[in-house]
């Protein structure tokens, strides 16, 4: 799977939760990136818990990518945390779509 970890390998570095674990996996996030290999990495990061990995993971929601923009985006829509994204949206980094929508 072109160098892609497997989905147990993600979901390690997703459960340790570190900076460099998130950047691992927000790696593997691209427009070149094939659907499943995009959904495996949907799920780990879905599985971030630690502070850290939050805090990194709100980087990518004012620097990353435009694909990793909304994967971070839907990482805190999923946990319910809205301000984190009605910041981003102020900083104009995301759209109320990106931010909002279901």
């Amino acid at each position: 799977m072109n160098g892609m970890p497997t989905m147990e390998q993600m979901k390690q570095h997703a459960l340790r939760g570190t900076a460099a674990d998130v950047d691992m996996l927000m790696e593997h996030v691209h427009k070149d990136t094939h659907f499943l290999q995009l959904k495996i990495a949907d799920y780990a990061l879905g599985l971030v818990e630690t502070r850290e990995g939050r805090i990194r993971m709100q980087h990518y929601l004012f620097r990353g990518t435009a694909i990793q923009k909304n994967f971070a985006a839907l990482y805190f829509k999923r946990l319910g945390i809205t301000d984190v994204l009605e910041e981003a949206c102020a900083a104009g980094t995301i759209d109320a779509v990106q931010a909002f929508s279901r």
